[in-house]
């Protein structure tokens, strides 16, 4: 078979450099722009291949040379169209894996002339490593291209030091030394990569098997009641359930986002030594994400995973609480993350749904408490509540470091720590409810896949490790969003959430100054706002509290929310906050 003509000893050096060069580049840079990845698996796919090529080695067949070559033509590829569709490009990185893998156990099992016992069991694990991240690559494609780059910057790394070492090597001993230590080099670097191949399939099974799962309580009934608000089943729960109180999972009817019936779940617990009817609680809880599975009530920690305050003390003050999940976190239908009717028809319902509950003595007069997402929540509860439910006897809102300027929150979301992540859950819930927002038009190209494989994961989740990595890729890197959040179809329906009252209760707005999620800045322009349209919200800033540490035991904020709402449930008269 006619080989390529070898190169000379200083091109082997130069293309060798150039080879670390580009590996290093690739292992130490992977993923600080989508885009540059994508031009680097190619790079990366065409030396290979070339230097496959070039290498000369007496024992190659044709086999070797139309892999090698299609190792070439696969980064031409890259270079040209795939590195634009991440979904393809992880398709074809996960297949090309697979097909070397088998190729290199083939060759292993079969033998090559010249081979020892070393080279071949070298082989075998190797092709193990390639195969099993190939077909964890169908499982991440978000995590792909960086698994991906990690495998090609390392095989170019190790060719570009043997082409480097053949070219300063002294001719009559460069095959000596190749041969002395090739074998063993080989062996050590195939454990290494089996060992992180097993490493992330345990990972990955982990994260499948410790998912949250939807179970047959949330499937919603033939006979579904028109009326919103109608409790449909309910049973004991325990997990969590602080002692001094008992527990039920509730489903009832609510109205989606789009005014569809609807369903929704979530949790109602009574404190156990309480004479007559106990006022209620009814809390809106912060992100636990925008997936199906995400619900609190299927979460191990229901109440930790959105952000719960003071709940102990709340059981021991003699209130009930009434948590719901939302509609779309556990039962059908698309989440309305930070969607205003959505999120507040699932609280006013879930309200009326608990008085139905015979084992549960409450009271008819209602405080809502929300965080984060569940602050917007809130507030939108109150906005909501005279129109959509004039028959609930609510006495104030209390929302806590409140998502209320979606708009604001929306644009900042890209330089805040982590923010990408949240943006994922906006744009996969608008995209959901709003016609005029789609993936396709709101994201860059490069980012799509991670997007969307970010939006399917919860935040309590083991595979939110997954998530994580996809936002470091994005951290130096450009926006996700293709066009600003503030303008086209998305900008319009952010305006359309953002909660402007009227209040018809007392309002408390508490926020973190060292909160980096919400933008102390922005709450303070929303609520300057609100008073200059003649509404009058308490606002309470905590030094030193950011967005989470905002209601954590410690805080100053728990004993200002219990002394207010208590004040609430006794008719105590409101300050006004812009006086």
């Amino acid at each position: 078979m006619t080989r390529l003509p070898s190169l000379p000893r200083w091109g082997l050096v130069l293309v060798g450099v150039l080879a670390v060069g580009v590996g290093v580049v690739l292992a130490t840079r992977p993923l600080t722009s989508l885009q540059a990845l994508g031009l680097y698996l190619g790079l990366a796919l065409v030396l290979l291949g070339g230097l496959g090529l070039i290498r000369g080695r007496s024992e190659w067949d044709a086999l070797d040379t139309a892999r090698a070559t299609g190792a070439v033509v696969l980064g031409v590829l890259v270079l040209l169209w795939l590195r634009h569709d991440f979904d393809l490009l992880a398709l074809a990185v996960g297949a090309a894996l697979v097909i070397s893998g088998l190729r290199r156990l083939w060759m292993a099992a079969r033998g090559v002339s010249g081979a020892g016992a070393v080279d071949r069991l070298a082989s075998g694990l190797l092709a193990g490593a390639e195969i099993l991240v190939g077909l964890l690559a169908l499982r991440w494609p978000d995590l792909t291209l960086l698994a991906a780059a990690v495998i090609f910057a390392v095989r170019l790394v190790v060719h570009g030091v043997r082409l480097i070492g053949r070219g300063l090597a002294k001719p009559q001993r460069a095959e000596v030394r190749a041969g002395q230590h090739r074998a063993w080099l080989r062996l050590t670097g195939s454990v290494l990569a089996l060992l992180l191949a097993l490493g992330a399939g345990v990972l990955g099974y982990q994260a499948r098997t410790h998912a949250p799962a939807v179970d047959a309580f949330y499937a919603t009934p033939d006979d579904l009641p028109a009326e919103p608000g109608v409790l449909l089943r309910s049973e004991p729960f325990t997990r969590d359930v602080p002692a001094g109180a008992t527990g039920w999972r509730i489903l009832y009817t609510t109205t989606a986002a789009d005014g569809l019936p609807a369903t929704a779940s979530g949790l109602v617990l009574t404190p156990d030594d309480v004479d007559g009817p106990a006022p209620v609680i009814a809390w809106a809880h912060g992100t636990t994400g925008w997936a199906t599975q995400c619900a609190p009530t299927l979460l191990t920690h229901p109440f930790e995973a959105g952000a719960m305050p003071a709940l102990e003390p709340l059981v021991a003050q003699g209130w009930a609480l009434v948590a719901t999940d939302y509609t779309g976190l556990g039962t059908p239908g698309p989440h309305p993350y930070l969607i205003g009717a959505g999120e507040g028809h699932s609280v006013l319902d879930g309200i009326r749904a608990a008085q139905q509950l015979t084992d549960a003595d409450l009271a008819s007069e209602t405080v809502v408490w929300g965080h984060s997402q569940g602050g917007h929540a809130a507030l939108w509860t109150g906005q909501l509540a005279p129109d959509y439910a004039p028959d609930l006897d609510l006495l104030g809102i209390v929302a806590m470091a409140p998502a209320a300027d979606v708009t604001a929150l929306a644009q900042s979301l890209p330089t805040v720590s982590g923010g990408e992540l949240f943006s994922s859950y906006v744009i996969a819930a608008y995209a959901a409810h709003y016609p005029g927002v789609t993936l396709e038009e709101q994201v860059i190209p490069p980012a799509r896949t991670l997007v969307r494989e970010m939006s399917g994961r919860c935040l309590a989740e083991p595979s939110i490790l997954a998530s994580l990595v996809s936002v470091l890729s994005l951290a130096r890197d450009q926006s996700v969003y293709a066009i600003p959040p503030t303008e086209g179809a998305l900008g319009e329906a952010l305006a359309e959430n953002i909660p402007t009252g009227p209040f018809p209760v007392p309002l408390l707005i508490a926020q973190g100054e060292a909160d980096t999620l919400i933008q102390p800045t922005d709450q303070q322009a929303y609520v300057d706002r609100l008073c200059a349209a003649g509404q009058s919200p308490e606002y309470r800033i905590y030094p030193g509290r950011d967005h989470l540490s905002v209601v954590e035991p410690e805080s100053a904020l728990i004993d200002d929310l219990l002394a207010w709402t208590t004040n609430r449930f006794a008719g105590a008269p409101a300050e006004d906050g812009c006086g």
